[in-house]
């Protein structure tokens, strides 16, 4: 069996910076300098549906600043 078809059993946190972008990190590591938890934790497809639901603009908040004052 290949390691792709072993099943995930990791638990993930759902992790932003200071951008508003969202990432999954893996609750066994630190989250890394920049990053913070936002509170859910779960399978890897239960932190990626959260992802989508709250994600809805990509848009960096640096750039998207400038955009709401036009």
């Amino acid at each position: 069996m290949s390691s792709q078809e072993t099943e995930d059993l990791t638990e993930y946190t759902v992790v932003v910076n200071h951008e508003e972008q969202y990432s999954i990190w893996a609750t066994f590591k630190p989250v890394p300098a920049g990053w913070r938890e936002v509170g859910k934790k779960g399978s890897k497809a239960e932190c990626l549906a959260h992802i989508e639901e709250v994600w809805t603009d990509m848009t960096p908040a640096s750039l998207r600043a400038p955009r709401a004052s036009l």
